[in-house]
């Protein structure tokens, strides 16, 4: 389970606070604790579930030796990878809580606290990554992110990035809604997933993400989908000859920090903190973009056909199935954000 281990030195001292901290983190974290040990910095922690590689972490680290420079060594900000403090439930429990100060996580975790946030998580919800942008700044997600402050013991949610865009593998092209019907769709869990096949009349299956490999291999489903970047880190091409741009949920990644963690930093750190932590999800958002850019090259070169096409009958076909099943106070969010 875990990836990174790391070896804490003799002192008992430090032992015991490695084994407070946590068990398992990167081998460049342990520089950091030792740094906040020998110079009395507060030691600020952040979850998250991806891996050290990732946009997201990259730009968690860069977070971190800014906000030590620009408070003189006062905070340490110590980044926690690839779940080694848990997954990401235990993790929006850990931030609750106050044993972690800060977290990554997906907007589909914070809708359970407040529903309406994974509106944006719906099926052609966005015209483009343009029209994400536009929502995550508008007052429509601000009210969406103050009524969860109330409901979530105060937590905040401080900025949020670009994850990706869905998109549908299969072993054909799609060139249709036709194309779909009768299809068996590997999705995550969570309900939302579960609207795209259903509305075009294909049969959703629920499988762990681990099992997504194997169950393509040998025809359990017949297609799945993921962002690209999934998609090349998973090899899923390897079982999969077509990659289709369906391009039907563009994701969203939450910064959530515990409100009492903010609360006891001074306005003026409070200030550079939450700067440092907007400017992190805007860089890891064009990054995370880029690279579906060059991906689509890559997957070419691979000899995988990358697949094009007119999303309007798609986009008619899901807007239908949701319109009648929205509660009022889902319908007039939906309608602010199709809006924007």
């Amino acid at each position: 389970m875990l990836k990174h281990f790391w070896f804490c030195p003799g002192k008992w001292v430090i032992a015991f606070l490695c084994i407070l901290v946590t068990s398992a983190t990167s081998a460049g974290d342990l520089s950091a604790v030792n740094a906040t040990t020998e110079h009395n910095a507060r030691v600020i922690r952040w979850a998250h579930v991806y891996e050290a590689s990732h946009p997201l972490h990259i730009w968690a680290k860069w977070v971190s030796e800014r906000f030590y420079e620009q408070t003189q060594g006062r905070y340490r900000i110590v980044v926690y990878p690839s779940s080694t403090l848990g997954k990401e439930g235990a993790l929006n429990q850990s931030l609750s809580l106050g044993t972690v100060d800060i977290i990554y996580t997906g907007i589909s975790f914070a809708a359970q606290t407040y529903s309406p946030l994974g509106l944006s998580e719906l099926p052609y919800m966005f015209n483009d990554l343009a029209h994400w942008q536009r929502f995550v700044q508008s007052d429509t997600f601000r009210d969406m992110s103050a009524h969860y402050t109330r409901l979530a013991d105060g937590n905040r949610i401080v900025g949020a990035t670009y994850y990706g865009t869905r998109h549908m593998t299969a072993n054909r092209a799609i060139n249709s809604i036709d194309d779909i019907k009768g299809l068996k769709i590997r999705v995550p869990g969570a309900a939302v997933y579960h609207i795209l096949p259903l509305s075009l009349g294909a049969k959703p299956s629920p499988i762990a993400f681990s099992e997504v490999y194997l169950a393509l291999q040998q025809g359990v489903v017949d297609a799945q989908e993921n962002p690209l970047p999934t998609i090349a880190a998973k090899k899923l091409y390897e079982v999969q000859t077509h990659i289709n741009l369906t391009g039907h949920i563009l994701g969203s990644i939450l910064t959530i920090t515990n409100q009492s963690f903010l609360d006891n930093l001074s306005e003026a750190d409070r200030g550079v903190l939450v700067t440092l932590l907007q400017k992190a999800a805007t860089n890891a958002t064009q990054d995370i973009s880029e690279q579906e850019r060059e991906l689509g090259n890559w997957f070419n070169e691979k000899g995988i056909v990358v697949h094009s096409l007119d999303l309007a009958p798609f986009r008619q076909a899901v807007h239908s199935y949701l319109s009648p099943r929205l509660p009022q106070q889902s319908q007039e969010y939906y309608d602010a954000i199709r809006s924007l």
